[in-house]
């Protein structure tokens, strides 16, 4: 048999000839689908589609490629703010790929599908009926019930819209528990028939919403009278008894390495941060595959199952992308009996049929896999959640055994059935299903803020984990901050520094200082994440130290996404020294990626605090919590106090982020922490101000640093090549430095002493600085610091033998109305 895929005869014209079926709609409709015929009281005929990757295998890029375009048609149709608030809804078992793929193509909307398989423990948040279908029970499982609650729009994905009726019953059934003003029902084909085309839009007006119809094509499908009783006697005459497998080929099982809690498709509601883990899971669970494949295989078959779609199209996109010259298709198992004719111009040449083998609720029946036997596949890779690997799936009439009938090899492939931790209310502990999750807490945190509404950052650059403050008043003059800090009286993170504005001045001294060291920080950023993609995780999850390594972090992502073309998540939390890291922002961190694929960022190291700090922290939470992973080791731009082992450079040298506050870094204050403020189930806190909008360099700075990344490749490849060959084992010399320095100025404190030039310049900006010493003959790179320390009546003395290019000192016992260095009252 050739795959009717393939074959140029329309893969109806068996069905129209003998049923009298016609289907209208030009060369664009006969393309996407064929006919075949079905054992079914209500409908005779089956539409069958070339591209959703359930009956026909295809390749999955294609797949995949038309779930995505419907997706961006209606960001299109949505607009910007529209997409972002919108929730896609899939339907089981045909569109639930289709469905998770437009939801890939909206951008960061969550999607959620029906599904025929109660879970125990889990409340139906609503349910349909699907009046054509030979199974029409649907429920509705979020994990969040707060999914559908939305005001945003809800997009309802099926493969064919026919009469109209489900989807129609649908939004009414949802309108009456969750009232929205907008939706868009999406379908690979609108096959309406004139009559209910109009119905759309008087529905519409009853319910007082507004509903959009996309589509990939349109058409209408012409019945001949007595079409039922006809069809009906065809499948009679050509349907006979299905041959026992003959198990020839060999079945392997092979491990995927799905990361754990990952949940395995929109069953129970699959979101943007879930979306980010699996992009990155993937390339490393394809190697998996292609290197358990038998030697010589061209022509590989990745196989889903049922309801489970979009979990094995991944995986087969990945592995059609990583396996060159191999002809890779996709397609999945189905509950919906067909009639199989093995001619060219049916849509159905061949079926296995076997047990279900997943304990279904409408209990056990007949399953089958079209298309499959007579493929010409070298070897088929079955991929099925764990529920459904049973011991009916290895029967001598199973899947696996019919599959192995007519195929080399097997290859089994076992996704972890997901299970909520949300449980209904009143269900007894004993039917209480466990977390995948490291806590419940992680579900009462919320989403990550993100521009334009938190931050001057676009909303896919990163996403900020905490809790918006602008509206409390915190910041306090400085004196008053220096002397409540050194006196115990509260600690430095519980108020904020009035935001520092420079002048004509200093501006002007910050753009030269870009232009001058752009291609300086291009160089950095690019071995800083070349060495994270080569020793911590191919599909890194960035996470900056709010605020002064989020700069570095956006610019990470842009090195990843423009040189290698992957998108890698990017948050940023908030580590106070003294205080740790947000162990909130760890536990939902932990909830939505692998601790293991975080890679902690900074701007800089000074004297190594703030990584003795996060590796306290980190110890702290592993103990505390049980959950375990996290590498405490900081990836930073510089690295002059020699305190990690990944860095872009060990110079001190001058990184213009540093030079501003939050004009730099998206408009974001320094965190807070106050108990007052900040519960034990919340974020740290800080304050967006929105008001400095005229002043904002932050995106500025991106785009001038990252516009440099074509021309450093070339030195960022010979570089990070060379450092990864060395011994970059830390030495903490700048910490002895600092200790050195703390003795010889009597200062007696390191919190005090801040070494290099990004510690100076906060010291000069927020602080009450003493004195600052700078290397003899440091030069441009200390401009900034000169000029802030004029404007502040501070000494700048040059030290001959100094590990760093300068060193802010803040004057020890500090009370209001204490004098410099020189005598002089040290005034802002």
């Amino acid at each position: 048999m050739n795959n009717a895929v393939n074959d140029p005869i329309w893969s109806g014209t068996w069905v129209a000839e003998r049923l009298g079926v016609e289907l209208v709609g030009g060369a664009e409709l006969s393309g996407l689908l064929g006919l075949a015929l079905r054992r079914n009281p209500k409908r005779a005929h089956l539409l069958v589609s070339n591209v959703l990757g359930k009956h026909v295998p295809q390749s999955p890029a294609v797949v995949h490629g038309h779930g995505v375009a419907l997706g961006r048609r209606v960001r299109d149709l949505l607009g910007a703010d529209g997409a972002r608030d919108s929730v896609v809804l899939g339907y089981a078992e045909t569109a639930t790929g289709l469905g998770h793929s437009v939801a890939d193509g909206l951008g960061d909307a969550p999607y959620l599908h029906s599904t025929r398989r109660p879970v125990d423990g889990v409340a139906p948040a609503g349910g349909f009926e699907e009046s054509h279908s030979h199974a029409t029970s649907h429920l509705l499982l979020p994990e969040d019930p707060r999914l559908l609650a939305g005001t945003g729009p809800l997009v309802l994905v099926d493969d064919e819209f026919s009469t109209g009726n489900t989807v129609l019953n649908t939004i009414r059934a949802l309108h009456e528990r969750y009232p929205r003003e907008r939706y868009v029902v999406v379908a690979l084909v609108d096959m309406r028939s004139p009559q209910d085309q109009g119905r759309l839009a008087g529905f519409a007006r009853e319910i007082g919403a507004r509903v959009d119809l996309v589509t990939t094509a349109k058409g209408t499908v012409r019945l001949p009278e007595g079409v039922l009783e006809t069809g009906q006697a065809l499948v009679a005459e050509h349907e006979g008894a299905p041959a026992a497998p003959v198990c020839a080929g060999r079945v392997d099982r092979v491990e995927l390495g799905w990361p754990d809690g990952l949940p395995d498709g929109g069953r129970h509601g699959f979101t943007p941060a879930h979306r980010a883990r699996l992009e990155a899971a993937l390339p490393g669970m394809a190697v998996r595959l292609a290197r358990a494949l038998p030697e010589g295989a061209r022509r590989v078959l990745v196989l889903g199952f049922e309801e489970l779609m979009y979990a094995p199209l991944r995986l087969a996109t990945e592995l059609e992308r990583l396996v060159a010259g191999a002809g890779v298709r996709f397609s999945t198992t189905t509950r919906s009996p067909v009639l199989a004719v093995d001619d060219p111009g049916y849509a159905i040449r061949s079926r296995i049929v076997f047990p279900a083998h997943d304990e279904p609720a409408d209990g056990p029946g007949e399953r089958y896999a079209y298309n499959v036997a007579g493929g010409g596949f070298d070897a088929v890779i079955a991929v099925v959640d764990s529920t459904a690997d049973t011991p009916a799936l290895h029967a001598h009439d199973g899947l696996l055994a019919g599959l192995a009938a007519h195929t080399p090899a097997v290859l089994l492939a076992v996704v972890p059935s997901y299970v909520p931790s949300r449980v209904a209310p009143g269900v007894p502990p004993e039917h209480r299903t466990p977390s995948p999750h490291p806590t419940e807490r992680s579900f009462m945190l919320p989403e990550p803020l993100r521009g334009p509404a938190f931050s001057s950052y676009a909303a896919e650059e990163v996403g900020w984990l905490l809790q918006d403050l602008s509206e409390v008043t915190l910041e306090a003059p400085t004196e008053e901050r220096e002397e409540a800090i050194q006196s115990g009286g509260a600690h430095y993170a519980e108020s904020l520094p009035v935001e520092y504005q420079p002048s004509e001045q200093y501006q002007a001294l910050f753009h030269s200082a870009l232009d001058a060291s752009a291609e300086r920080i291009a160089v950095a950023v690019g071995v800083v994440t070349e060495t994270v993609l080569a020793e911590r995780s191919p599909r890194p999850v960035l996470v900056s130290l709010a605020r002064a390594g989020t700069p570095v972090g956006v610019l990470m992502r842009r090195w990843a996404r423009q040189r290698h073309g992957v998108e890698l998540p990017h948050y940023a939390v908030s580590i106070v020294r003294g205080r740790g890291i947000d162990a909130n922002a760890l536990r939902w961190l932990a909830a939505h990626h692998d601790p293991a694929d975080v890679v902690f960022v900074d701007g800089w190291t000074g004297k190594g605090a703030i990584t003795r700090e996060l590796a306290a922290a980190i110890e702290e939470f592993e103990q505390a919590e049980g959950i375990t992973g996290f590498d405490p080791e900081i990836a930073v731009l510089a690295d002059p106090g020699s305190c990690v082992r990944t860095y872009g450079t060990r110079e001190d040298f001058l990184i213009p982020s540093a030079c501003l506050n939050s004009t730099v870094s998206g408009l974001i204050s320094r965190t807070v922490l106050r108990a007052d403020l900040v519960g034990p189930d919340d974020f740290h806190g800080a304050k967006f101000y929105r008001e400095l909008a005229g002043a904002d360099v932050s995106v500025e700075f991106l785009d001038v640093v990252s516009a440099r990344f074509a021309d450093v490749a070339d030195t960022v490849d010979a570089r990070a090549k060379d450092l990864l060959s060395e011994d970059r084992t830390p030495t903490w010399e700048g910490w002895a430095a600092v200790e050195r320095i703390s003795e010889e100025y009597g200062i007696h404190d390191v919190n005090l002493v801040k070494p290099g030039v990004g510690e100076t310049t906060r010291v000069l900006l927020r602080r009450v600085p003493w004195k600052i010493l700078a290397r003899a003959g440091a030069g441009a790179d200390l401009d900034h610091v000169r000029l802030l320390a004029r404007q502040r009546g501070v000494p700048v003395e040059e030290v001959a033998e100094l590990p760093y290019t300068c060193v802010g000192l803040i004057h020890p016992q500090y009370t209001r109305g204490a004098t410099g260095a020189d005598g002089k009252a040290v005034t802002v």
